[in-house]
Parts: C-alpha cells; sequence; structure tokens
C-alpha cells in the first residue's frame, strides 16, 4: 500500500504541474486579456524540450543539473507527508511539519544553486535577491505551522488533519493561511516575491536557460507549488475530511482551489523593490505571525 502511495506521487506531480500552467495561462482572461487553453502548456514544453541547449562561457555543469532536480525532489518529499485518506499518507512521519519546513529552507540553495550555475550576472544577481528575500520569509512559516500544530499536540500532517474534523483550521486560525500564502508565493517564485526571476533583470536565475533545462526548472517550479497547494489544504482545509465523495477527491479539490488563489494572486499583486519588501517581512508579516501564534497557543490551553 505504502509502495502505492509513493509510486503515485510523479503522477500527481504532474498533473498538478499541467493545471497550475493551464491556470497560469487562463488567469489574464480576468483582466480581459488574450488567455491559452489548457494544451497550450504541453505544445509549449515540447517545444522546449525540442529547442536547442544554449550554454554561457564556462558553467558549473554539477550544479546546473543539481539545481532542477533539488526543486523537483524537494516538492516530491513535501508531498509525501500529505495525507491521502484521514490517517493514511504515503509516508506517514510524527514530524511531518517539521521535514515540510526543512524543504521550504533547501528551496533557497535550490535556488542559489539556479542562479549560481550559468555563471553569468543576471542570474547570480537573482539568486542574491531570492536569498535576501526568501530567508526572513521561512520565520513567519515556522509560527504559522507551529500554531496549526497546536490543537492537534503533534508535529504529524496527519495529526493535524485529524484535529480539525469538528472545525478547520482556516476558521480557527483566520490569520494562518493568509500569511502561509505568502510563502507559497515566495516558494514558487511567484508575483510579490518574483525577486529570483524577475523580468527587470532580464528573468533573473532563468535568464540563460534554455531547452530541457528550461522545461525541467519551469516543471520543478510548477511541482513545488503543486506540493505547497496540497500541505495548504491539509493544514488550514481538513485535507481529504468531508462528506460523500471520498478523501483523495476532496484532497484534489482543495488543493486545486488553493492553487488557483496562488496563481490569482502571483498575477494580480506587483512586486514592489527588494528593500521596500524586506521592512514589510519585518515589520509587518513577522509580527502578525508571532501575534497569530501567540492567540493559537492562548487557544489551545
Amino acid at each position: 500500500m505504502t509502495a502505492l502511495l509513493i509510486l503515485s506521487l510523479p503522477l500527481t506531480l504532474a498533473l498538478g504541474a499541467w493545471l497550475a500552467a493551464s491556470l497560469d495561462r487562463l488567469a489574464p482572461a480576468l483582466w480581459g486579456l488574450p488567455a491559452a487553453g489548457p494544451l497550450t502548456p504541453l505544445r509549449e514544453a515540447a517545444a522546449l524540450l525540442a529547442q536547442q541547449t544554449i550554454r554561457t562561457e564556462r558553467p558549473d555543469r554539477l550544479t546546473l543539473l543539481l539545481a532542477p532536480a533539488l526543486y523537483l525532489t524537494l516538492a516530491a518529499v513535501g508531498l509525501s507527508v500529505v495525507p491521502l485518506w484521514p490517517g493514511v499518507a504515503p509516508i506517514e512521519s510524527p514530524v511531518g511539519i517539521v521535514i515540510w519546513g526543512s524543504c521550504e529552507a533547501l528551496t533557497i540553495i535550490a535556488v542559489f544553486l539556479h542562479g549560481w550555475s550559468p555563471n553569468a550576472p543576471f542570474p547570480l544577481i537573482g539568486a542574491y535577491r531570492y536569498v535576501a528575500i526568501a530567508l526572513p520569509v521561512m520565520l513567519p512559516s515556522m509560527f504559522v505551522l507551529i500554531a496549526a500544530a497546536l490543537p492537534a499536540g503533534s508535529l504529524s500532517v496527519t495529526a493535524i488533519v485529524a484535529s480539525q474534523e469538528p472545525l478547520w483550521n482556516v476558521l480557527r486560525q483566520p490569520m494562518g493561511l493568509p500569511l502561509f500564502l505568502l510563502v507559497g508565493l515566495t516558494l514558487t517564485l511567484r508575483g510579490p516575491f518574483d525577486y529570483a526571476d524577475g523580468a527587470d533583470i532580464a528573468d533573473g536565475t532563468s535568464a540563460e536557460d534554455s531547452g530541457a533545462g528550461r522545461a525541467l526548472w519551469q516543471f520543478a517550479r510548477l511541482s513545488m507549488l503543486v506540493a505547497f497547494s496540497a500541505m495548504a489544504a491539509a493544514v488550514f482545509l481538513g485535507g481529504p475530511l468531508g462528506p460523500w465523495l471520498p478523501g483523495p477527491v476532496w484532497l484534489w479539490l482543495k488543493t486545486a482551489a488553493v492553487m488557483a488563489l496562488t496563481v490569482l494572486l502571483g498575477h494580480a499583486v506587483a512586486r514592489t523593490s527588494p528593500s521596500r519588501m524586506l521592512g514589510l517581512l519585518w515589520v509587518v508579516a513577522l509580527p502578525l505571525s508571532f501575534l497569530h501564534l501567540a492567540i493559537a497557543g492562548v487557544l489551545a490551553l
């Protein structure tokens, strides 16, 4: 059973990445702009795979391969601790939240290596900018996840899902999901937190990507969005809990809803300067997340 659940992870990531890419191309229609159909991501992926790969002078070939592989692996590991049925996860761990937190932190390493590997200025600038922004985002994430674990009295994602049978955390801890969405935008390099691959630095860490390497990096980004959305659905929306339908169907529906919301925020919210964003993170997001944790702690007593 466990082996089948683990083998289902690549299929889940592939289908989820296709859905996320389709949502990305449909989102401009909300602003009256031309939108693309669901087959467009597949055509674009095929075009990238057929494209000739162009290399910069003296790239770091090891990290060039390691960065997207690490990013994709972190998405798969993070997804593996999310329960598909109540009480059943591909990898049941008593410290599932800690494993997810480790995946969040190591994502910074993956993005930095992606910017380091081409041996070119724009990717390196994107890598350093991402590190500066992503590190302070990890603190609100830690507080939000600990707060979600308090009602369960456990760091297991399965136990956190079970604790939401009477009331979902999105209602019990209303600040949790909005704060966690900031983490999702950072992990997937989107919207106001897209400091790694921003257009103002010629696509940043992806500036020198081409061919199969670019396709793999984009797939890893979309896979991380799938993993983040599934984790958010499990921690705040009860994951597989729900009437009538099987648990995996509920988890998929909630994951798709979080994914659509994250894509929408990524398109709707503009990016500000790095210095202003750092100020917002330290002065607004961090105190809010600590207040959120304090309130959750009092309620859990």
